[in-house]
């Protein structure tokens, strides 16, 4: 078996353990939770648990799957997963597949206008920070990433609120129909985001920027900004593009927050309903979908670095002596 099939299954084997492991600790988490997700159901319907009878109890838990074993009910959830089914929200008594189909549209949406925002302005601070010779103008761009994920989520959101939509009315405070809805979520996500990739972007190009080919380009006469985008650019986006699943990552956390704050009907909030209700089979849907893209991304991202850096696969190992 070559490097090049020994890297790939490695790679996919490693996504598999991910998504397997964050869905059984999802589980388990949710198992060791003190309350009773039966009497939350029932409370919130208005019946108290201690005004049935133990046959009646003993018939609601078994319609939600709760008089098995751990160990059964862990199968059944891990079983069905695996063909696509998360079985029935214990709250709303809907498929919890459904669910999330009806939620996911708003949050794609958010996700993608975020990442897009983020990608475009971490790359460009970046990119301006290595290009300005200024040592004043290059000091505060160098910075403002570090700033910009210093401020907790919940609080950019509400300063954003205040600004745009109390105080200048520009946009709407709440709500998911229309673009200007998307404005100050997308702005919110992307601070965190963008700041970040900026930062290993920052650090990247001064490393590559030192690099003896770069004083090779300069001395051909190529000008700064063209060894900058031309030479430079390529492998100081290495770093970065290592890290595009952990910024994935963030970007799907983020929503719970973020469409909580600005009521948005995603798939985050659905997240949010279904932990305070312990919907076990609705947390563990969204908990295993979010993983999916996570794994998905890195495993991508990882496909790709051999093409973007082949010594990764073809570097012959150095024997001990």
């Amino acid at each position: 078996m070559n490097r090049t099939v020994r890297y790939v299954l490695g790679r996919v084997a490693q996504a598999v353990g991910v998504l397997w492991a964050a869905f059984t600790v999802t589980f388990v988490v949710l198992y060791l939770l003190p309350s009773d997700p039966v009497a939350l159901q029932l409370g919130a319907a208005g019946i108290e648990t201690d005004k049935l009878t133990p046959e009646q109890l003993a018939q609601v838990q078994a319609q939600f799957g709760l008089d098995r074993s751990v160990l059964a009910q862990y199968w059944g959830y891990l079983t069905g997963a695996v063909r696509g089914d998360f079985g029935t929200s214990f709250a709303q008594g809907r498929p919890v597949a459904e669910l999330i189909a009806e939620r996911i549209g708003p949050t794609l949406t958010l996700s993608l206008a975020a990442g897009t925002l983020a990608l475009v302005s971490g790359t460009a601070l970046a990119y301006l920070a290595a290009a300005v010779r200024w040592r004043p103008a290059r000091l505060l761009l160098t910075r403002l990433p570090s700033v910009g994920a210093a401020f907790p989520q919940f609080f950019v959101a509400l300063l954003l609120i205040q600004l745009l939509s109390f105080t200048l009315a520009w946009l709407p405070a709440t709500g998911d129909a229309g673009w200007e809805t998307l404005v100050m979520p997308s702005l919110t996500i992307a601070l965190l985001t963008g700041s970040v990739l900026a930062q290993v972007l920052m650090r990247s190009f001064d490393e590559t920027l030192r690099q003896p080919y770069i004083a090779t380009a300069r001395a051909t006469g190529l000008s700064r900004g063209a060894v900058q985008l031309v030479h430079a650019f390529r492998n100081a986006a290495l770093p970065a593009v290592t890290i595009l699943g952990v910024l994935v990552g963030q970007t799907v956390t983020s929503a719970i927050v973020v469409e909580t704050v600005f009521t948005r009907n995603g798939v985050g909030r659905l997240a949010q309903e279904a932990v305070l209700a312990q919907d076990v089979p609705v947390v563990l849907g969204v908990v295993t979908l979010a993983a999916a893209l996570f794994v998905t991304v890195n495993l991508v991202v990882d496909l790709l670095y051999p093409l973007l850096d082949p010594r990764i696969i073809h570097t012959p190992k150095v024997s001990a002596p």
